[in-house]
């Protein structure tokens, strides 16, 4: 009987050995490490945080005035209702805060203070009828040898000295970096209104009809009137604003203000009811505080 070949076997025996060591050799390793994916930050630009800015503009402003008729002792008539356009450029500052509620829709808190230059003065006359006088002019209905003619000459000025508003904003992002807004709210205002009233009689002879000057004029000039006064309004507009950086920013804005009407000298032959309404058109930057970058949700 032939012995049992042992080179064969013992190969095979090492071939085994071998490859149990490497597979304990690669349990003992530590697991490869796999890199955390890092979070994501949307390149646009983020609206919400507090921003100061500047703004300049001009506005066109109209004061609608009635003068109420005085019984004065010449037969003058009252003057017709008439309009000023008070006009003049503005500057001034705003201070608000933005909450961007997604990538749509913005709501903000604005409030500014500017001041104007808008200014207007006018003159107004009337003139009243003839009627009879004595020779001062003063009127005489008892068979007269004169007559006279009284005309009545209102100077009138009317200034927007300031005005600050409290608004509500609310838009849609166009994009990421442009704002398309609607905005209103509270306004106040300081206006200034003069007015002071001459009235001039010319005597003449003979009697009713006559047509020959007595002399010159007779002037009586009236005391001038002044009132300051803050008045409270409402405003509303639209505006777009656009980010150069995440910090920097333009608009362009327009508002119109309303503040009603007001009484001012009653009781007076100055007394007038004047209401006044704005337009206003400006272009303003602005510096947002530390916006912080918009985080992707994936």
């Amino acid at each position: 009987m032939k012995p049992i070949a042992m080179k064969p076997i013992s190969t095979g025996i090492v071939l085994i050995a071998s490859l149990l060591s490497t597979g304990a050799f690669a349990a003992d390793l530590a697991p490869r490490p796999y890199p955390k994916a890092p979070v994501m930050v949307d390149p646009g630009y983020n609206w919400t945080g507090f921003y100061v800015g500047l703004n300049g503009g001009y506005s066109w402003g109209s004061a609608n005035s009635s003068i109420a008729p005085f019984a004065g002792v010449f037969p003058v008539p009252a003057y017709a209702p008439f309009r000023q356009n008070v006009n003049g450029g503005l500057g001034g500052g705003q201070i608000g805060y933005n909450w961007q509620l997604d990538r749509t829709w913005v709501l903000g808190l604005e409030g500014d203070i500017q001041g104007t230059g808008e200014r207007s003065s006018t003159s107004l006359t009337a003139v009243g009828p003839r009627y009879g006088a004595f020779p001062n002019g003063l009127p005489n209905a008892l068979g007269p040898d004169f007559n006279a003619i009284a005309s009545q000459t209102a100077a009138l000025s009317y200034d927007l000295q300031w005005f600050a508003t409290f608004r509500g904003r609310a838009g849609v992002l166009a994009d990421p970096q442009t704002l398309l807004y609607a905005t209103g709210g509270l306004a106040l205002g300081g206006f200034k209104y003069t007015a002071q009233t001459t009235t001039s009689v010319q005597v003449f002879t003979p009697g009713l009809g006559g047509t020959t000057p007595v002399g010159a004029p007779i002037v009586f000039a009236g005391v001038a009137a002044s009132s300051s006064d803050t008045r409270v309004g409402w405003t509303v507009g639209a505006g777009i604003e656009r980010k150069f950086s995440p910090n920097w920013s333009g608009k362009l804005e327009y508002l119109y203000m309303d503040f009603g009407s007001k009484t001012y000298f009653a009781g007076t032959v100055n007394q007038a009811d004047v209401s006044f309404h704005d337009n206003i058109f400006r272009a303003g930057i602005n510096y947002e505080f530390n916006p912080a970058p918009v985080i992707a949700k994936y």
